[in-house]
């Protein structure tokens, strides 16, 4: 063996004769390896090789250790820092995405609800602006609809005041009675206001219950239909030829016109001619006259008319009796006479 690379006991040159390294102590950190510890095996001497080592052929040579170097001295530890936090685990940082991402909903939640909110409101105020102008409109259309209902009205006064016979008639009809007086048939009808004691007044001719009054009767008949209601001649106006009639039966009365009746103006006679009863005629007033023996004027009318009319309402188109038919021209046709209502109203006061 070469000298310098180990001693007779096989141990590097150095090494602790026990095998035991004494320790370094240590006053901080600890001291790095010695150099000789870790390095590299020298190069061997130039121009030379290795000897052979005597060993199995499988058995690593061992190299001497280079003698160690003495041991630097270590560092004294840092102190820590008075009333310092010790550093955060490293999980403590993953703690801090879940309350971020719910701050963050929060955040989302609030602004939707707030652009809902303005929606709303906008709408309100959008709904509100609608119903004033819908009010608008319903008042516009209020005052038209105002104006057409009293336009309306007023065609139907119009319409009211127009000439119809068929309503004169029906509405006349019920208060119209055929009379019979002994042998001689003629017509009667309701007027006025409910007889005093209950019952109903009518008026009639004198001529169709005189042969009655004359003989010393007072009981006519009227007839309507198949329904016959007895009747009282309660008193007469020979010289306007009318009489006065009531009955026990409750019958509605016809109204009076207030005011004479004109030339011109159209009328409806109802009566019972030659007995039929509920016969209609129509026509107009041809004028107003004197007949001879009265004491008022009569009125002169074209509707036809014939024996058994006699005693029958005259109406006009207000469905107002104007007059009571009373006679006709023996020698033409068109030619009527009535007494004014107002002359027999005035006459018995049951109007």
């Amino acid at each position: 063996m070469t000298a310098g690379f180990g001693s007779g006991d096989g141990r590097p040159a150095g090494a602790d004769p026990d095998g035991v390294g004494v320790p370094t102590p240590r006053t901080g950190w600890a001291a790095p390896p010695a150099a000789g510890q870790w390095g590299n095996p020298p190069a061997p001497p130039s121009g030379g090789a290795y000897p052979q080592p005597s060993a199995p052929p499988f058995a690593t040579p061992s190299y001497p250790a280079q003698p160690g170097h003495p041991a630097q001295p270590g560092y004294p530890a840092q102190p820590g820092w008075p009333g310092a936090a010790p550093p955060p685990a490293p999980g403590k940082k993953r703690r801090r995405w879940p309350a971020l991402l719910a701050t963050l909903l929060v955040v989302a939640l609030a602004a939707v609800v707030g652009v809902q909110a303005y929606q709303l409101d906008h709408l309100g105020d959008r709904l509100a602006d609608t119903d004033r102008r819908l009010a608008q409109a319903q008042d516009g259309d209020g005052t038209r609809l105002d104006g057409l209902e009293k336009r309306a009205e007023a065609l139907e006064k119009q319409a009211g005041a127009a000439f119809n016979p068929e309503a004169v008639a029906s509405a006349v009809l019920p208060s119209v009675f055929r009379v019979r007086a002994g042998q001689f048939t003629g017509t009667a009808f309701a007027v006025g206001k409910p007889a005093a004691g209950g019952g109903t007044n009518l008026f009639t001719n004198f001529h169709v219950v005189e042969a009655v009054w004359n003989g010393g009767g007072r009981q006519v008949f009227l007839e309507r239909t198949d329904q016959r209601f007895p009747a009282t001649i309660v008193k007469v106006d020979k010289t306007n030829d009318v009489a006065h009639l009531r009955t026990t039966g409750k019958f509605t009365g016809l109204v009076t016109a207030p005011a004479a009746v004109k030339s011109g103006q159209q009328i409806v006679v109802v009566g019972a001619p030659l007995g039929l009863e509920d016969s209609v005629t129509t026509g107009v007033v041809s004028a107003l006259r004197s007949a001879s023996g009265s004491s008022g004027p009569a009125i002169q009318f074209d509707a036809p008319i014939n024996p058994g009319n006699s005693g029958g309402p005259v109406i006009n188109g207000s469905k107002q009796v104007v007059g009571i038919a009373t006679a006709k021209a023996r020698d033409a046709e068109g030619i009527g006479l009535a007494v004014p209502i107002k002359v027999a109203c005035d006459g018995f006061k049951i109007c």
